[in-house]
């Protein structure tokens, strides 16, 4: 057997690339709806954003550091391809959807493109909505260059002459408020039967001299910068995590600059000067031929009437056979679990079962942690509510859920605020479990429920991401859902718990061990030996490596990873035993299910099991975060996961990608194949 140490990974910055190069895909897609088409445009920025802020920041630290094996050739070849996919993203919208829009009448219109009376429109509009919050700053001595935010939109201007003063100060600065539209719609009376729209870049571009007066505008360009925005506290020397974050936050924005954006008509002296002011190179420039901020295009989207150019609604199904209408869930859950598979069903009986023990007197305490729940939140408020009534509430608040800090932050100030106990997890650990646990009075003795998930408790991107949860009262569960409370607040040794993985804790070895089970199998002649496994994302060596070794041994090895895989498959004698396969379609994948197969069932072992968990296969998941996983043991529910959750997706030919051991995907049949979300909306649809 080839020893699959000396392997060399896939790069995973370039890994993450090669995902937002699948999401951009979507954009080209005929079977799409093309509003939805240019929303994939905006995700891609979107995601492109963080990856610079985040994954390519930290990239660039490593390569300072004389220690770290990354090299300024990595930093080079990333930023290559990174240039790549953004010159590519725009040729689609430019050349592909704008066109298409036209057809549709719906219009951009730039200055030279507006009539008489459009043009008189946007003079009144930029005289009173957007020139009383503009504030020019000409650079000299007295009035350096200024602080800009990460993120944030500004222009640069060269202007000629002197100033009011008589002095030779050329270029100016002018910062774009954030309060401010990016998208206007002209007026039905401007527009000729169109949906006409004017980017709030064009109208200060088209009165931008007007900002000068005296003075002409010689040379002028939209910029913006994103810098590294990874929040980073020293949590060993810090007395309260909540306050330093909150100081914290205010500095995120200023960051060490890693990305500057112009337009592709920007001179070259105002790009080399502001590459200058934020200490560039000249591979950290993106000449763009567009908006420098294609997220806000979402805007346009927003205010276009056009519902035939969207995805057509779908409602989630309400599990009503297994959780019938206005009856007590609790009543239910003590007759067997509930597995809830979003968005394809509703996320509403988790809310239900919050709200019926907020109401219930025998509900004696709830426990729920905290990621990513929206700075607006039912279930937030539900646990306010459930404190206010003397219930005993605990929440473990992750106040370092990346981008979400601010809004956890609020949310754990609230809860104070009512008596609820509010813990932050433990120090350099995220708490990235998803569990809520509610203890109720019934005859005299205590009795557990609990809702164990693979998604956040936000019901609005339960609409938009696949997850699995489970409503349970199983008296294993619950005894583990507890126990991982209770590690969570008192800090405790750790304890195994009885059906339950806990990261840092055993998680990681137990795959590793299941791994190692189905490699066994295998050697000893076991032909159906079988690994299925559905994750986000694929990084930790150890992990690859194992899955390396069982794929030798003989088994059949299916990975469904959404994002950054860094296992090449497909190498002879190394790696063809594996199959790496991501899926992107109107719903962001986002359920982890990991199924290990070894043996035919007997009545003293299944042959098989089968977790669902909040965790990744990435090293900080399984090392660096509080995670769970869980094993469905009932055989009708995991044959339930399986037929939904994994096998579509192994015959998905319409929306899935195969990567090919170079790294680079190819896509799985074309737009009239079959795919796994469309099959299982119809289901649920029936």
């Amino acid at each position: 057997m080839t020893d699959p140490t000396p392997l060399k990974l896939l790069n995973r910055e370039q890994a993450i690339l090669e995902f937002n190069r699948r999401v951009l895909a979507q954009a080209q897609r005929e079977d799409v709806p093309l509003l939805e088409r240019l929303r994939y445009i905006c995700i891609v920025s979107s995601n492109l954003d963080e990856f610079f802020e985040v994954r390519f920041a930290d990239m660039l630290e490593a390569a300072r550091d004389p220690l770290s094996t990354v090299t300024s050739q990595d930093v080079d070849r990333v930023g290559r391809a990174a240039h790549t996919l953004i010159d590519e993203q725009y040729l689609i919208f430019n050349e592909q959807l704008t066109p298409l829009l036209l057809k549709q009448r719906i219009v951009v219109l730039n200055h030279a493109d507006r009539d008489e009376p459009q043009r008189r429109w946007v003079q009144k509009f930029f005289e009173r909505e957007v020139r009383p919050l503009l504030v020019p700053v000409g650079l000299d001595p007295a009035h350096p260059f200024p602080q800009v935010a990460n993120k944030s939109l500004h222009f640069i201007a060269r202007l000629s002459g002197k100033d009011a003063f008589g002095r030779d100060n050329r270029i100016a600065i002018v910062k774009v408020p954030r309060v401010l539209p990016r998208v206007i719609k002209l007026p039905a009376n401007l527009s000729e039967g169109r949906q006409a729209f004017v980017l709030l870049t064009s109208v200060i571009r088209a009165h931008l001299e007007e900002l000068f007066p005296g003075r002409k505008v010689e040379a002028f360009s939209q910029f913006r910068v994103t810098r590294d925005s990874d929040l980073e506290v020293d949590e060993e020397e810090i007395a309260n995590l909540r306050h330093a974050l909150r100081s914290g936050l205010t500095t995120r924005h200023f960051g060490r600059a890693v990305r500057l954006e112009v337009v592709n008509t920007c001179p070259a002296e105002l790009s080399e000067f502001l590459l200058e002011q934020f200490g560039l190179p000249p591979a950290a420039l993106y000449r763009v031929n567009g908006p420098v901020n294609l997220v806000r295009l979402n805007e346009l989207i927003d205010q276009t009437d056009a519902p035939h150019l969207r995805f057509r609604p779908f409602e989630p199904a309400w599990p009503s056979r297994r959780l019938p209408r206005h009856k007590s869930i609790f009543d239910k859950l003590k007759k067997g679990d509930v597995l809830l598979h979003h968005p394809f069903e509703s996320f509403e009986p988790v809310v239900q079962l919050l709200r019926e023990a907020v109401d219930d007197p025998d509900v004696l305490a709830i426990k729920q942690t905290i990621y990513r729940t929206g700075a607006k939140s039912e279930l937030m408020d539900l646990l306010i509510e459930a404190a206010r009534r003397g219930k005993e509430v605990m929440a473990v608040v992750e106040l370092k859920a990346r981008f979400d800090e601010e809004a956890n932050i609020n949310w754990a100030e609230r809860l104070e605020a009512v008596g609820a106990q509010v813990v932050y997890g433990i120090v350099g650990y995220k708490t990235h479990a998803k569990l809520l646990m509610i203890t109720r009075r019934e005859g005299g003795k205590l009795r557990r429920y609990a809702h164990v998930s693979t998604g956040n408790y936000n019901p609005k991107t339960a609409r938009l991401y696949t997850d699995l949860g489970l409503l349970t009262a199983d008296a294993d569960l619950t005894s583990d859902a507890d126990s991982v409370f209770r590690q969570l607040a008192s800090l405790g040794k750790f304890k195994a718990l009885r059906r339950m993985l806990l990261a840092p804790f055993n998680m990681h070895s137990r795959m590793i061990e299941l791994l190692g089970q189905v490699e066994a199998a295998a050697l000893g002649g076991y032909r159906a030996a079988r690994v299925v496994v559905k994750i986000n994302a694929l990084t930790d060596a150890e992990l690859i490596h194992a899955l390396l070794r069982t794929a030798q041994a003989g088994a059949r090895i299916d990975l469904i990873v959404r994002g950054a895989c860094m296992l090449p498959p497909g190498l002879p004698g190394i790696s063809d035993n594996i199959v790496v396969r991501s899926v992107v379609g109107r719903f962001l994948e986002h359920s982890r299910v990991c199924y290990f197969r070894w043996a035919e069932a007997t009545p003293a072992d299944d042959g098989e099991a089968l977790y669902l968990s909040s965790a990744d296969w990435m090293s900080r998941n399984m090392f660096r975060r509080i995670e769970v996983a869980w094993p469905v043991l009932d055989p009708r529910l995991r044959q339930r996961v399986i037929d939904e959750a994994l096998q579509p997706y192994l015959h998905d030919t319409q929306d899935a990608w195969q990567l090919g051991p170079d790294g680079r995907s190819v896509r799985i049949g074309g737009n009239d194949g079959v795919s796994a979300q469309q099959a299982l909306m119809r289901r649920y649809s029936e």
